[in-house]
């Protein structure tokens, strides 16, 4: 673990590919999109370009740490009503969930059954691509209560995948994850089938699995996959709108909606349940009505 330097690559911000060493922005590509409701209600960031992408990553550093030893690890905040960490966070407050699967900056993929933990670590970030591993940042997060276990210490790997399988030798038996690639969705479904066929659906685990990060996503190549999804976040991906909203072979996958500007869709029973009872811990007005004709946008990112 020890590094003279320290390279974390995060997608953001309209997924413009962010590089930090050693607590430095050193490059900031194009993002593909110009406007994003989320950071312009919560950040009042009207246009993502190099300068604003720079200034809110470096905002993000000085605030919570985010790729420094300083790094924050468990946080009670909630940053918005339905972001990944904040359901995940709920679910695992009501015992739906043992544990989750998620990425964090300084650390690759972890599982950890502490909901505070979870929103510490994914509350304030978006699609982590590479990551180094920090002394300190794992310290921390081994001496939470409950604590997190980390996949890899020693290189900080990312792969959901590897940590659906450590959950699952670790003893949990329902858990979430959260993915940003379509092509792992068919993979986790096999592990959770594959593991109840061979205990005879007795004692069987029941994953729920989160898409993340889909901005720019081309959901055509994956139609088939999309039901495999509990839950999933539109964010700008006008494919995954369009075959939610269009396809009649998907007519009747959308459950619920929450939100409108970057909307969150429950899937199946199971990513429902998880979805209304984020709704029931939220102290703020809650309009609710049914709709035939979802998904439903105010305007998709450009």
């Amino acid at each position: 673990m020890e590094n003279n330097k320290d390279i974390h690559i995060m997608e953001a911000l309209g997924n413009a590919k962010v590089t930090v060493v050693n607590g430095k922005v050193i490059s900031i590509d194009k993002p593909i999109i110009k406007t994003c409701p989320l950071f312009l209600k919560h950040r009042n960031i009207e246009e993502l370009n190099e300068d604003t992408i720079k200034k809110n990553i470096e905002f993000r550093i000085q605030s919570f740490g985010l790729f420094t030893k300083d790094r924050v690890v468990e946080e009670k905040e909630q940053i918005v009503s339905f972001g990944t960490s904040e359901i995940f966070m709920t679910a695992l407050n009501k015992k739906m969930l043992d544990a989750v699967v998620i990425v964090s900056d300084c650390a690759g993929t972890v599982i950890t059954s502490n909901p505070y933990l979870v929103q510490g670590l994914c509350g304030r970030i978006s699609g982590i691509v590479k990551t180094t591993p920090i002394k300190e940042v794992i310290e921390r997060i081994n001496k939470a209560n409950p604590n997190g276990d980390i996949l890899n210490e020693e290189t900080a790997e990312i792969n959901q995948v590897k940590g659906v399988l450590k959950a699952i030798e670790l003893g949990f038996k329902n858990i979430g994850v959260s993915i940003a690639h379509p092509e792992q969705l068919k993979e986790i479904r096999q592990i959770e089938k594959e593991y109840n066929l061979k205990n005879n659906g007795e004692d069987g685990i029941k994953i729920c699995i989160f898409g993340v990060h889909t901005t720019g996503a081309d959901f055509n190549k994956y139609k088939s996959e999309i039901p495999e999804y509990d839950l999933i976040a539109n964010c700008a991906s006008k494919s995954l709108y369009s075959l939610l909203k269009t396809d009649e072979d998907l007519k009747d996958v959308l459950k619920v909606q929450a939100g409108k500007g970057v909307p969150i869709y429950a899937l199946s029973n199971f990513g429902k349940d998880l979805l209304l009872e984020r709704f029931k811990e939220l102290d703020k007005k809650i309009y609710i009505c049914t709709e035939d004709n979802l998904p439903d946008i105010q305007e998709m990112p450009q």
